[in-house]
């Protein structure tokens, strides 16, 4: 998750300082997302420089500082919400690249013990994830995955997190069974080792 964004948005809303900012964005993410408060502080120090944002004249009565947005930070929030999120065409998903690599030094019998593996891994995390819902949506204090559950915000916040977690999940033993079928299956053929056609002789 993009956190320069993260801090903008909350910003967009009133001036906060690092510790609320801290705490208002792992709030708004249900306690999925959780930051470094140096993290945050270097984050402001950027979106100053960039123009984006800037620091009150005076600090508090506790010595804190708040930022607010100037007008071009303002602008990015609104460019932000109203833009989709783009999503690369080249994959770094690590269970990708593990089986393109496995697929020219590990033999097909280790191959189909470490797609077995990999499948019951996924399986244990998307019953983990089942339970978690569970859990939340019956209004339970906590969830056995974690997440902040003291307000309906949070709640939802998780729960939508979850939901998009529990796809994936489902989507990545998708992908592993397609992956073991395709194995029992010879490669196809190519344009290059393909024999080609004989050019027919006329007399």
């Amino acid at each position: 998750m993009s956190v320069r964004m993260g801090l903008l948005a909350l910003l967009s809303e009133q001036p906060m300082y690092g510790a609320q900012l801290k705490h208002q964005f792992e709030t708004r993410t249900g306690g999925t997302v959780e930051l470094n408060i140096g993290q945050v502080y270097t984050t402001l120090a950027r979106l100053e420089r960039d123009g984006l944002v800037q620091p009150g004249a005076q600090p508090d009565a506790q010595g804190r500082i708040a930022y607010a947005l100037t007008e071009a930070g303002h602008t990015e929030v609104q460019t932000w919400w109203s833009t989709p999120v783009q999503r690369s065409c080249i994959s770094r998903d690590e269970l990708e690249i593990k089986l393109a690599l496995a697929l020219a030094n590990q033999p097909r019998e280790a191959m189909g013990h470490l797609l077995d593996a990999q499948r019951g891994a996924c399986m244990t995390h998307l019953q983990n994830l089942h339970a978690a819902s569970r859990q939340c949506r019956a209004g339970a204090s906590e969830t056995s995955l974690g997440g902040d559950l003291a307000d309906p915000v949070s709640r939802r916040a998780l729960l939508l997190t979850l939901d998009h977690m529990i796809f994936s999940a489902e989507a990545e033993v998708k992908w592993i069974d397609h992956v073991q079928t395709q194995l029992r299956t010879p490669p196809a053929l190519t344009a290059e080792t393909t024999p080609a056609a004989q050019p027919e002789v006329t007399r």
